[in-house]
């Protein structure tokens, strides 16, 4: 039996309003429900769109692998276990073979572990929602949702198929864990992109995305790099400005405020309100363009949102201009956009749009914008690389480890970058390997001119120790010793 994952717009009353979410077919057409009733709930509990996502492609492996593997277990917590397993191993042989015919390559220890916390909430959950009946889809399933209905209920009935049972009694849950919990990843700090390097930024800025021939398009990339990398913003953040969003600087009339509101929650432009009495922009959309938020939309439309905490009541988080001269900057490029943008027909509010001819007047879409990013690198010879630090989302490290480098205070990091707590800002401030090989350099320097460290080494010879004590690992003495048979002047022919 196999999968197919497609995008499913789900009525669920006579409102008019649905609800756009993947769901998984099989191959005789059914679509399983209690996944489909699950990615709802996830929707509804403002779960992100990649997290829904995770929960489909673990149910789709799981269902393929059942598919796959219909005799050989003896029971389906074996089974479980087992499928667990291949998630790290794959399924291929030392051969190259693999009788399953699923042929799956290993996961990392990360995505494994997703998957089977995955499916292990999706189970929990459809043991409280329905009331499942003893079934075996080894032999007679001839549904997919038999097949994952099985798995929750031996999850309800044998105690654990994928975990424990919940319990009122936190000292007797807390000695229950999952039974196949996934492999740990190792420690280890994260760090999704380096920083741009600095030393490329004017190029990049002026050839790079600025030698497009269309002017219009150069401006509105440059608009948006100076966001990320003067103002600290993710790319998906700078998406969801929208035109009265840019406010001329009370302090400052050659600088400009910029604000980035929630999609959904923040509040509407120009103190507007509903007819229903509703101030948010999602009812701004709706009643005024019939559009939903597009961290609401699935497929290439849809733009997310990432920020925990806003600055005001109002729901939005300020840019904070760092050095205040891309504020200017940006205040002078925005003057030249809005008048080109003036003679582009926009059914929507946002202030960054397509250029494209097919496209023309549409909201700019991540993807297209990432082509255009490319293109920019492409034009000073370099190419895409998150190592390196030539991606999007880097120019968010070069500004935290601007402010760093200031000495600015965390808290105030903190606050410049949105973030909840100030752990969280530690993947944008750690220092580099290039800054802890200049600062130890730059310790030695220091510490072998140190007068008291001086006395302490005057008799420390590195020559005349390299002539003792190494007798089990050179006992021929060929490179170390009083007279080394390999030395600088004895080279080996």
């Amino acid at each position: 039996m196999k999968t197919v994952r497609v995008r499913a717009k789900v009525i669920q009353d006579d409102s008019g309003v649905y609800s756009e979410i993947p769901v998984l077919i099989s191959d005789s057409n059914e679509i399983l429900k209690p996944l489909m009733d699950y990615a709802l709930k996830l929707k509804r509990d403002g779960k992100s769109h990649s997290t829904i996502s995770n929960y489909i492609k673990a149910t789709q492996l799981l269902i393929e692998y059942m598919t796959a593997n219909t005799s050989g277990f003896e029971s389906p917590k074996n089974l479980f276990e087992i499928f667990s397993s291949r998630l790290y191993t794959g399924t291929i042989n030392e051969e190259g073979l693999d009788p399953s015919g699923l042929y799956w390559l290993p996961c990392s220890k990360q995505v494994a572990r997703l998957h089977i916390n995955a499916l292990s909430r999706l189970t929990d959950w459809m043991v409280e929602e329905y009331n499942l009946n003893s079934i075996n889809p080894m032999v007679e399933a001839d549904s997919v949702t038999q097949r994952l209905n099985y798995a929750a209920w031996f999850r309800k009935n044998q105690y654990d198929f994928l975990g424990h049972i919940k319990d009122k009694q936190i000292n007797s849950t807390s000695r229950n864990a999952r039974r196949v919990q996934g492999k740990r990843s190792l420690g280890k700090q994260k760090q999704e992109a380096i920083e741009f390097p600095e030393h490329y930024f004017e190029s990049f800025y002026i050839d790079g995305l600025g030698g497009t021939k269309d002017l219009r398009v150069a401006i509105r990339d440059q608009l948006i790099l100076l966001l990320l990398h003067g103002g600290g913003l993710r790319e998906s953040e700078a998406l969801h400005l929208w035109i009265e969003d840019v406010l001329i600087d009370p302090f400052d009339s050659d600088n400009v405020k910029v604000r980035i509101y929630h999609p959904e929650d923040g509040k509407a432009p120009n103190g507007w309100r509903g007819r229903s009495g509703k101030t948010t922009r999602a009812a701004y959309l709706k009643e005024k363009y019939a559009l939903s938020p597009r961290n609401e939309l699935i497929g290439k439309k849809r733009v997310g949102w990432k920020a925990r905490v806003t600055d005001s009541k109002d729901e939005y988080i300020e840019v904070h201009w760092f050095p205040t001269i891309f504020g200017k900057v940006f205040a002078k490029l925005w003057q030249d956009y809005i008048r080109l943008l003036i003679s582009v027909d926009r059914h929507h509010p946002y202030a960054f749009i397509s250029f494209h001819h097919s496209h023309l007047g549409n909201p700019y879409t991540l993807n297209a914008f990432h082509d255009s990013y490319r293109q920019g690198l492409k034009r000073i010879g370099l190419s895409p690389s998150k190592p390196d630090g030539l991606s999007p989302h880097s120019h968010r490290h070069s500004y935290g480890r601007r402010l760093r480098r200031a000495g600015v205070q965390e808290i105030v990091i903190k606050k410049c970058l949105h973030h909840a707590s100030i752990e969280s800002q530690a993947v944008y401030t750690t220092p580099t390997s290039m800054e802890i090989t200049a600062d130890l350099n730059a310790a030695t320097e220091k510490l072998m001119r140190s007068k008291e460290d001086s006395k302490q080494n005057n008799n420390l010879n590195w020559n005349a120790l390299m002539r003792h004590g190494f007798d089990d690992i050179d006992p021929s003495g060929l490179f170390i010793g009083r007279n080394p048979r390999l030395g600088k002047n004895n080279e080996c022919n």
